[in-house]
């Protein structure tokens, strides 16, 4: 894995530890998480006379990816009014590496060294041994589970996607409009009483949101590059490093503290990493 890729993927890692710490702390998720995705595919909309059009093999693969990104985060939601943060994200991330490595062998014919499978796995490793430390529940990890199932769907299909779309950027901004501008109608036929609108936080936690948004598609838009050319397992795993960043901003800026435990799973994450560099 070339430096550049390195970087730009840890980059899409701690942005998204950002996002979806602005995520978990908002009052109203299910509010938060639609104007991110309207933030996000206002974003894309502007972008994409900039942009070609993805070839026709792509169009399938956007329609799958949209539909899924919706569900996922339906599920983001349900799982962060159900746990805590420091224990329903590591597993939502964590669960995900080695499902999208499985499919990239299964869909994408591709092969997997020992050395970079055991990458993946110290990861995984390290990132599970930092929910173990919060207090879990059953419904709270299943939850999670399950967002990771669906994030492995994604990142699978994304993955392909680009592959054929002749263009990543464009694929992304595409799907990114499919699922940023069905989500504000999900949220009109499902909002709580009271909820009448859209801009119903105040400016500031409105662009706290967007901000939050215009965050989470620069992170995934560098992920998806990253997918179309390389290997999924890898690029995923690392990714999934956001969990580390999580944990650094949690101690620094929410005076959380910083326990041995944190510190065995941050190094196996650390060494995960170096070892899926090298390799």
């Amino acid at each position: 894995m070339s430096h550049t890729v390195l970087l730009l993927v840890l980059l899409a890692a701690f942005l998204h530890a950002a996002w979806n710490a602005l995520l978990r702390g908002g009052r109203d998720r299910f509010w938060g998480a639609t104007i991110m995705s309207l933030a996000a595919a206002l974003v894309c909309l502007i972008a994409i006379p900039f942009l070609p059009f993805p070839r026709a093999q792509a169009l399938p693969f956007i329609f799958a990816s949209a539909v899924v990104h919706v569900i996922y985060n339906l599920l983001l939601i349900r799982m962060y009014r159900q746990g805590d943060f420091g224990h329903t994200y590591p597993v939502a991330r964590g669960s995900s590496p080695l499902l999208i490595a499985a499919g990239g062998v299964l869909f994408a014919s591709e092969h997997l060294s020992v050395t970079v499978f055991f990458g993946i796995i110290l990861i995984s490793i390290g990132i599970f041994t930092l929910a173990f430390g919060a207090s879990a529940h059953v419904e709270s990890f299943f939850a999670a589970f399950s967002t990771g199932c669906s994030i492995a769907v994604y990142s699978v299909i994304d993955a392909l996607g680009a592959r054929v779309s002749g263009n990543a950027n464009s694929y992304t901004a595409w799907m990114v409009m499919g699922y940023g501008f069905a989500m504000p109608v999900l949220f009109y036929f499902n909002r709580s009483p009271g909820q009448t609108r859209l801009w119903q936080g105040g400016a500031k936690e409105f662009l706290k949101a967007g901000g939050g948004g215009v965050v989470s598609i620069i992170a995934y838009g560098i992920v998806v590059w990253a997918m179309a050319h390389g290997p999924m397992g890898p690029v995923s795993a690392l990714r999934e490093t956001s969990v580390l960043f999580a944990v650094f901003m949690g101690c620094v800026f929410l005076k959380e503290k910083f326990t041995l435990q944190k510190f065995f799973a941050a190094l196996l994450i650390v060494i995960g990493s170096l070892t899926l560099h090298l390799s």
